[in-house]
């Protein structure tokens, strides 16, 4: 069974149809591709698994469960997370207090909690977890830095860190490369290894196709919100249809 499964996927917008009758599956523990051409309905169709939008026909299903319609918050703490485009950050705070934010499904706490003290665990469990994640992405000694003043590399890697800081099984990554030149590139791809060889698929929307070809396991391709074609990064860079639509030729 895929840890997450696309059965017939449609979403509308009026008479605009974004996604199309789309199937596919992301096995857990691989990093899966997806591209497209602008307007193929990607960004959508991480809406619809992610919770944002409601898809108007079909079924998802994420470790066996159906999640179709789910508010995102209910989505999130069974682990599915995503990222977006631009960096969701809280600039005016420091790293540390970035993470922290990135921890609340963890920290839950309520009145009672409060009463009790049981919120006090909740918050240490918290700031170790923080601390944990930061060591883990190599941005321990930025924790008392504000985001601002993080280089764009390191404000992605951020974002990732926020992201892995509330344990999801299934990170949805919007992008992760935008606007990075060739070495944070590279810097980054290593940061997507480390965090799938640690348990966590990965799925991701991404333009830059020699950051795709590097790192992805396999890549689904869409085109005018319709499947075009799945396969290997070598398939897909071979396939007619996709050179014709998407990757043009040399």
């Amino acid at each position: 069974m895929a840890l997450l499964e696309l059965d017939r996927v449609s979403k509308r917008f009026g008479g605009l149809t974004a996604v199309r009758d789309l199937t596919f599956g992301v096995e857990e523990g691989e990093i899966r591709g997806l591209i497209g051409p602008n307007g193929a309905g990607k960004t959508t169709t991480f809406n619809v698994i992610s919770g944002f939008y409601r898809p108007n026909a079909g079924t998802i299903r994420y470790r066996g469960r159906t999640i179709s319609g789910l508010k995102t918050s209910r989505i999130a703490e069974d682990g599915l997370v995503r990222t977006f485009q631009s960096t969701t950050l809280f600039h005016e705070l420091t790293v540390f207090e970035n993470m922290l934010v990135g921890c609340h499904l963890r920290a839950r706490s309520g009145l009672f909690a409060a009463i009790l003290g049981a919120d006090r665990a909740r918050r240490r469990a918290a700031e170790e977890r923080a601390i944990e994640v930061l060591d883990f992405m190599g941005l321990a000694q930025r924790r008392d830095e504000l985001a601002f003043n993080l280089p764009h590399g390191l404000q992605r890697a951020l974002g990732l860190a926020v992201a892995l800081a509330s344990g999801p099984k299934l990170l949805l990554l919007d992008e992760p490369f935008a606007g990075m030149n060739p070495e944070e590139t590279r810097g980054m791809m290593r940061l997507v290894r480390k965090v799938r060889d640690e348990g966590v698929t990965v799925l991701l929307v991404e333009h830059d196709m020699q950051a795709v070809m590097g790192l992805c396991d396999r890549i689904t391709v869409l085109n005018f919100g319709e499947l075009l074609a799945e396969g290997s990064p070598q398939e897909i860079r071979a396939h007619p249809e996709v050179v014709r639509a998407y990757l043009g030729t040399a």
